[in-house]
């Protein structure tokens, strides 16, 4: 069933252009997704979209009015609009004519992480820039990562930067929170190889073997990791740096290390 709105003093229009700000996603326990791409991979992933916006004039690419259909086929309340609203709710000057509201989901603590043989886990300490977030994602995903744990998180993983990055896959990957000191003592229990990116690592992230059960931390380059990391049971790794700058973007640390890993097994 499709239903048509033209005011912006709509309810339903008024409440989902608040979902820009931070404060009101906690408050309505609800985001915006705002793509035909990161629509599709929320709907496949079975993720609770609770109403579809779009707007007609623009939904101008197959793809996004096959994917028009397919939430229509899937029971969600679709509610045509005009260009002004979609414009409205839609972030930056991308719009492709459809934005939905989904339903926000808590975090999984870790201990309801269930553990296999040979599992690779991503590890992100304090994470700050959605942005980072999102492409480390999004290469965890390219790459097969089992999982990505959120330690001492500053981010929210839903945060419309960070799904825009991630290109909605952030909606499959298996995401789990907790502190660095749990994670660590988690990891141990579960004999796991941790590994540590550090600038001054001692060891080059070439030389180590990814085959087998392991973790890799990243943290944001301008803080670095936190005293936790530096236990003696985990291995400080490099990646070696020949040119003027003593570090990389940690999006681009994750998705090499990833790739590395992903090469060996």
């Amino acid at each position: 069933m499709v239903q048509e709105i033209t005011s912006s003093q709509n309810p339903r229009i008024k409440s989902a252009s608040l979902l820009h700000q931070a404060r009101q996603r906690q408050q309505q326990e609800r985001f915006l997704v705002d793509g035909t791409r990161e629509i599709g991979r929320a709907l496949e992933a079975g993720w609770p979209l609770e109403e579809v916006f779009s707007c007609d004039q623009l939904l101008t690419q197959p793809a996004a009015r096959a994917l028009r259909d397919q939430l229509l086929d899937a029971g969600i309340p679709l509610l045509e609009i005009t260009r002004p609203l979609i414009d409205k709710l839609s972030y930056g000057r991308r719009s492709e004519g459809i934005v939905a509201v989904a339903r926000r989901l808590p975090l999984p603590p870790l201990d309801q992480l269930v553990c296999r043989p040979g599992m690779l886990l991503a590890i992100l300490e304090a994470v700050e820039k959605p942005g980072n977030l999102g492409a480390i994602i999004r290469s965890a995903d390219a790459a097969g990562i089992d999982g990505v744990i959120l330690a001492n998180r500053r981010t929210d993983p839903f945060n419309p930067n960070a799904i825009r990055a991630s290109t909605g896959t952030v909606f499959g990957m298996p995401l789990y929170k907790a502190s660095s000191e749990e994670t660590l003592a988690w990891l141990g229990a579960n004999d796991f190889q941790v590994l540590a990116t550090q600038v001054d690592g001692s060891i080059s992230y070439l030389e180590i073997d990814w085959r087998g059960r392991a973790a890799v931390i990243l943290g944001e380059e301008v803080d670095g990791l936190s005293s936790c990391w530096s236990d003696p049971a985990v291995t400080p790794v490099a990646i070696p740096m020949r040119g003027r700058a003593d570090s990389l973007n940690v999006s681009t640390t994750a998705a090499i290390i990833f790739y590395e890993a992903l090469r060996q097994r």
